[in-house]
């Protein structure tokens, strides 16, 4: 099985390849609120059929599926020209991990993987491989320094929203300090506009898949974050976060990517 997002406000797309469909959920959700485009694939079929419909910048590849194990779909990809690769394995498999490194791999993380970890050495390999390959905009076009990249940002009401950057305009182009739980709710809430989001939706999303579940916690935030998207003249919290009496939130704004 193949899930391809549509890519909202990111530049960086990522593959996650896991036969567990919870932890393929888990981990792209939590990816997603960090800033990336995920695409998720059940088998090493599916990642193939991914990666000749996509360009990804790196793929979390899970060793112990059945039928075609990770290792094998690691062995038959071409390193030159295939995305970084994280492997995972599960806890105490050391010949998984050297293998899949002697194989090409850029990096292996142990399940069950903590998030942050996962997002950390995520982050950590796509930095190296920029170093690698030179950052886009360092190419050169007829002698010439190429322009940098354009990066979207998503833009609601007057704000802006830049997921790369982790910073948040106000209509006025004021930088509006944000939490790092307020700054995740609020790419949950502006990646699924005008739909309601129940609490465990946002808790999962949110504040990832270890947050304790309590309702209480995403209230509390969605009040604070509320307070900061206020304006002067009275409007913008409460109009962009609106309560679903006994079902959760909805982001009420129509959302830009450009």
């Amino acid at each position: 099985m193949l899930t391809i997002a549509e890519p909202l406000d990111m530049d960086t797309r990522l593959l996650i390849v896991d036969d567990d469909p919870d932890i393929r959920d888990l981990t792209a959700g939590f990816l997603a609120t960090h800033g990336y485009v995920v695409d998720t694939a059940a088998d090493g079929a599916a990642m193939r059929a991914a990666l000749a419909a996509q360009d990804y910048a790196l793929v979390v590849l899970d060793v112990m599926m059945p039928g075609e194990d990770g290792l094998s779909i690691l062995r038959s990809l071409d390193r030159a020209t295939a995305p970084a690769i994280i492997i995972l394995s599960v806890i105490g498999e050391e010949v998984d991990r050297i293998v899949g490194l002697e194989m090409g791999a850029d990096d292996y993380v142990a399940k069950p993987a903590n998030p942050r970890e996962l997002l950390a050495r995520v982050r950590s390999v796509l930095r190296r491989h920029g170093e690698r390959g030179g950052e886009r905009g360092g190419e050169r076009i007829g002698g010439r320094p190429a322009a940098p990249p354009v990066r979207p940002l998503q833009r609601f009401s007057g704000w802006r929203l830049d997921g790369q950057a982790r910073q948040l305009f106000d209509p006025d182009d004021v930088v509006i300090n944000l939490s790092d739980g307020e700054f995740r709710l609020l790419m949950t809430l502006v990646g699924h506009p005008r739909r309601v989001l129940t609490r465990d939706f946002l808790l999962d999303h949110a504040r990832g898949p270890n947050a304790e579940h309590f309702d209480r916690a995403i209230d509390v935030q969605v009040s604070r974050l509320r307070r900061k998207l206020a304006r002067s003249d009275g409007r913008g919290g409460d109009d962009l976060i609106r309560t679903v009496r006994n079902e959760g939130y909805m982001f009420a704004a129509d959302v830009e990517t450009r």
